[in-house]
């Protein structure tokens, strides 16, 4: 099966434009959501990491964890430091992230391919790898149980028809 993230693009377009006036956009150095703006009528923006398509399906799983307060906000208004941070710093970088990447799991599951945590901290302090990975299946394996939030269980049906899982 090929997975090409263009193809994602094209049907989070069809899951989310009208409804949520926000784009899905790859080919970008960094990842960022922009929030879009009501005066110039400019849509949100999800950009992820070149052509990678794990970085789309992460990013999209920041953006189905983000209420709408949040999505007004350009990268949700959280901080972010980058790699090379130091163990206290990774720390909360992972609490942060369960959530998305059980998200992402279960994004991967539906496209058929395959899922590992990132760390997305080469320079630093990588932390527990084996805690934060079984802290993010338990929560995939609830969310599995009692359901995502709407906009993933959303795009969790769009992946599964696309990619017929």
């Amino acid at each position: 099966m090929v997975h090409r993230a263009t193809d994602l693009e094209t049907l989070f377009r069809d899951t989310f434009f009208e409804r949520h006036h926000t784009v899905l956009e790859g080919g970008f150095e960094e990842p960022v959501y922009l929030a879009g703006t009501s005066v110039a009528g400019e849509p949100a923006r999800i950009r992820y990491t070149r052509d990678y398509f794990r970085s789309a399906l992460h990013e999209v799983a920041h953006w189905c964890v983000a209420g709408p307060r949040r999505r007004r906000l350009d990268d949700y208004g959280y901080w972010y430091a980058p790699d090379g941070r130091d163990a206290a710093a990774q720390a909360e970088f992972l609490r942060v992230e369960v959530r998305p990447q059980a998200l992402e799991a279960l994004f991967c599951a539906a496209c058929n391919h395959p899922f590992r945590v990132s760390l997305d901290n080469l320079d630093g302090d990588v932390g527990d790898e084996a805690r934060f990975a079984a802290d993010v299946e338990a929560l995939a394996d609830r969310l599995r149980r009692d359901g995502p939030p709407p906009r993933a269980r959303l795009w969790l049906d769009a992946l599964t028809r696309f990619y017929k899982v």
